[in-house]
Order: C-alpha cells, then sequence, then structure tokens
C-alpha cells in the first residue's frame, strides 16, 4: 500500500479516545470503511461503539452497542446509511466473507472493521487504517491513521483539530 498519509496522535484516557471517534462518526459517509488493528485491549471495540453511538444519537436512537465478537457483524442505521461493526477475529477461512455480506457494506455502507487482517486481499482500497498500540502511560493509546486515499487526511486533521472545519 502506498500511504498518502500517516498521522499519530496520543490519547490520554478512554474518554479522550470516545470524544475522537464522536468527532470522526460526524463526518463520514456511505462507503467510508475503518480498519482497526491492534491487540487484544487496546481500544479497537471502544472507539467503534463510541463513534456508533454518537451516529445513533444524531438520528435520536439512544441503543446498546454490543460488541460483535462472536455474532462477526453488528449492523445498525442511523436513518440516513446502514452502519457496519465487524469484529473478524473468530473468522477461520476468508471464504467466509462473502457470506458476511461485506463487499455490498463497503459500496454502500460506513463500516467498521476490527482484525482487518483477516480480510486478506478482500480490504477496500482508500480505507482508514486505525492502529491501537500502548501509549505513554497505562491508560493511554497511541494511535496511527494512514490511507493510500488523500482524502482523508483532511478529515483526520479536522478531527484531531489541527485544521478548522469548513
Amino acid at each position: 500500500m502506498d500511504l498518502a498519509f500517516s498521522i499519530t496522535c496520543e490519547l490520554e484516557s478512554e474518554t479522550a479516545t470516545s470524544a475522537l471517534a464522536e468527532r470522526l462518526a460526524a463526518l463520514l459517509r456511505p462507503g467510508d470503511t475503518l480498519l482497526l488493528s491492534g491487540p487484544i485491549g487496546a481500544g479497537k471495540t471502544h472507539f467503534a461503539r463510541s463513534l456508533i453511538r454518537a451516529r445513533l444519537r444524531t438520528a435520536g436512537r439512544d441503543e446498546d452497542v454490543p460488541s460483535p465478537t462472536y455474532t462477526l457483524v453488528q449492523t445498525y442505521s442511523d436513518g440516513d446509511v446502514e452502519i457496519w461493526h465487524a469484529d473478524l477475529y473468530r473468522l477461520s477461512q476468508p471464504d467466509e466473507l462473502i457470506e458476511l455480506g461485506l463487499d455490498d457494506a463497503f459500496r454502500s455502507s460506513i463500516v467498521l472493521v476490527e482484525w482487518p487482517d483477516r480480510l486478506g486481499s478482500g480490504a477496500p482500497r482508500g480505507a482508514l487504517h486505525l492502529d491501537f498500540r500502548d501509549g505513554r502511560t497505562e491508560r493511554s493509546r497511541c494511535l496511527a491513521f494512514s490511507s493510500e486515499d488523500p482524502r482523508w487526511q483532511d478529515l483526520i486533521d479536522r478531527v484531531l483539530e489541527k485544521r478548522p472545519s469548513t
């Protein structure tokens, strides 16, 4: 993958992680895919659930957002677009992706994928990669954003408050 950009930030707490996810949620549109990587316990699910809750709250919905660890995929609607949250950790064969229907979702929905390495060559081009790692303290996380699509750089700069919204 030829990267158009890579940006790293430190998130000092779960609250900071939630706030960042909420800011990003407001800027996503159909066809956007976020690929969330990192070890177990790094904050992937917390980020995804915060983002989904923010989209649903904007639509006046207060729904439980469980982890899709055992179901593999959970879907939601914010009234305008479907939101898919996939946790592929338990995926055993790449051909199981076809059964999940992710190909169609990548084109028409907002899709958040945990353990995207399980997608293999099925990962959509131009997706935003979020790599969660341990931070400087026990409670903090380091989050690296990257993509081959330069459109994401402006959006992430805005989310990180490096550039004002337009």
